[in-house]
């Protein structure tokens, strides 16, 4: 895999919060790409993905994916995907320790979906955060509504945040997407 394909290096390297927006086609991937995303996540293949954008790109669907950097799983999973990054999803302190003693994995995708809906999603994957050891990355998977929300993310520590193509250009302003 290709230096500049890793999720971990691309989300690590520089100053602030890197965006990944999740894409449902190669033009949306093209976009995301030149608006300064750092990653594309998909949940469906999609054909000419590989030669719209050169950045590292995330599977978040079910079933095996193809022309991924990294993949999601969870922390009961088993990895099928030993050549891909993995990215394991938590969605409380339990889950995340399961992940710990069984993948000890260098990236955690912080899920704010499914949980309780009293419970504010960015006030859950906040919480969650200081619970990821020292040296591993966390990307933060929660609805944002403004550029605010994003910056409150990068100062609690967040390394990356997953949001829609079509909300990249609000959520970041003219200001270089790692803010």
């Amino acid at each position: 895999m290709p230096s500049t394909r890793r999720l971990s290096q691309r989300i690590s390297e520089g100053d602030g919060i890197s965006i990944i927006v999740c894409v449902d086609d190669a033009g949306a991937a093209q976009a995301a790409e030149a608006q300064g995303a750092e990653a594309v996540a998909v949940t469906v293949e999609i054909d000419g993905i590989r030669g719209a954008t050169n950045l590292p790109l995330l599977w978040l669907g079910s079933g095996s994916p193809s022309d991924a950097d990294a993949v999601r799983i969870r922390p009961d999973d088993d990895s099928e995907h030993d050549h891909l990054e993995a990215v394991v999803d938590v969605r409380d302190e339990e889950e995340l320790e399961l992940a710990l003693e069984r993948l000890d994995p260098e990236i955690f995708l912080l899920n704010a979906h499914d949980i309780d809906e009293d419970v504010d999603p960015l006030d859950a994957v906040l919480e969650l955060l200081p619970d990821v050891p020292a040296g591993k990355l966390a990307i933060a998977q929660v609805e944002v509504a403004s550029r605010d929300e994003v910056l409150a993310l990068e100062r609690a520590g967040v390394d990356a945040v997953l949001v829609r193509s079509q909300r990249i250009g609000e959520l970041v302003g003219d200001q270089p997407v790692s803010v």
